[in-house]
C-alpha cells in the first residue's frame, strides 16, 4: 500500500479544521482540489476516511488510524527540522513558549530580556495560551514549550507525542477582601461566602477540595474562570477566592489580603514539549531550563 505523506497532511488539517470546507480556507486551496486529493488517499487504502455530513467531517476508524500517524509525522519533521538547526555549537533560533496569564506576567515576561542577554542569538517569544487550542499549537509546531497547570482538564490528559516536565510547586493561597478578620486556618473561613470555579479551571478542583472539608458547603454565588477575574470579585468584597501565588502577585494591600493557610496544597505547573527519539532540540532545553530558575525565582 503506496501512502502520500502530503494526504496525509490534509487528513490532518481535515480533521482538525471539522470539514473540507474549512480546510481548504486554511490552507488557501479552493474545496474541490481537498476532495479529490481525499478521494485518492480513500482509494489507496481501500476504505473510507471521512464520515461526510452537511455540518461537517468526522473521521472514520479508518481516518483516525490515518490521522494519528500524520500527526507523528508532522511531530517527527519539526524536531527534525530543529535537530539539524542544532548541528550549530551557538544556541540560536526562536522558542515560542505559551502559557498561562499569570505566568506570562510574573515569568515570561522579565525571562525575555534575561535571555536575551546571556543569549543574544536566541529569541524567546510568548504567546498567551490555554486549553485545548493551546495543545493544538504546540501539536502544529506554532509553540516550542506550553506552561501549563497540571490539574487542569489539559494537565490531566497529556496528548501522544508529547512531554510533561515539572516546572513549579507554589501554595494555593486563601484570598479574601481587606476588610475581614486575618484567618489562621480554613475553619475560619468556611462560614464565609466562596467564589465559585468553572470547572475547566484548575482553580477547581482545589477549590472543591478545600470546601469537602468543610462541615457545611459554604454558600456559592459568584463564579469565574480567570484569576484576574477572581482577584477582582475578591477585591470587590464579592467572595472568598483559592488563587496560586503567581497570580496575586502586587495586589492592593488595602482591598485585598492573601493568606497561606495549612490544608490549601499546592499547584503544579509543567511545561509540555514535543517528543521524538532525538528529544527536544538545545534551543528547546535552553529555554526550559532557565524558565525553571525563572518560576523558582518569582515564588522565593
Amino acid at each position: 500500500m503506496h501512502l502520500d505523506p502530503r494526504r496525509l497532511a490534509l487528513l490532518l488539517a481535515v480533521h482538525r479544521a471539522g470539514g473540507v470546507l474549512a480546510a481548504a480556507q486554511a490552507l488557501h486551496l479552493t474545496p474541490s482540489a481537498v476532495s479529490q486529493q481525499m478521494a485518492r488517499l480513500e482509494a489507496e487504502v481501500g476504505r473510507p476516511l471521512l464520515d461526510r455530513r452537511p455540518a461537517g467531517a468526522r473521521l472514520t476508524d479508518a481516518g483516525r488510524v490515518l490521522a494519528d500517524a500524520a500527526a507523528r509525522i508532522e511531530i517527527e519533521l519539526t524536531e527534525t527540522r530543529r535537530s539539524l538547526a542544532a548541528l550549530s555549537d551557538d544556541v540560536h533560533g526562536t522558542v515560542t513558549v505559551g502559557a498561562l496569564a499569570s505566568v506570562v506576567r510574573s515569568v515570561l515576561v522579565p525571562l525575555v530580556p534575561r535571555l536575551a542577554e546571556e543569549h543574544p542569538d536566541l529569541e524567546l517569544r510568548v504567546v498567551q495560551a490555554e486549553g485545548t487550542e493551546a495543545d493544538r499549537q504546540l501539536r502544529r509546531g506554532e509553540i516550542d514549550l506550553l506552561v501549563l497547570e497540571a490539574d487542569s482538564p489539559s494537565g490531566r490528559s497529556r496528548p501522544q507525542g508529547t512531554r510533561d516536565v515539572a516546572v513549579l510547586d507554589e501554595p494555593w493561597l486563601v484570598t479574601l477582601p481587606a476588610s475581614l478578620p486575618t484567618p489562621s486556618t480554613l475553619a475560619e473561613v468556611a462560614h464565609l461566602p466562596w467564589l465559585g470555579v468553572d470547572p475547566t479551571a484548575a482553580a477547581y478542583a482545589a477549590t472543591e477540595r478545600v470546601l469537602e472539608t468543610f462541615e457545611e458547603r459554604p454558600p456559592v454565588g459568584h463564579r469565574y474562570s480567570s484569576y484576574d477575574s477572581a482577584t477582582s470579585m475578591v477585591a470587590g468584597g464579592l467572595g472568598v477566592a483559592l488563587l496560586p501565588a503567581l497570580a496575586v502577585r502586587s495586589l492592593p494591600a488595602d482591598l485585598v489580603q492573601v493568606v497561606a493557610v495549612p490544608g490549601t496544597g499546592s499547584r503544579h505547573l509543567v511545561a509540555r514539549h514535543r517528543s521524538s527519539r532525538a528529544g527536544s532540540s538545545r534551543e528547546v532545553g535552553t529555554v526550559l531550563d532557565a524558565l525553571v530558575r525563572a518560576c523558582r525565582e518569582a515564588t522565593a
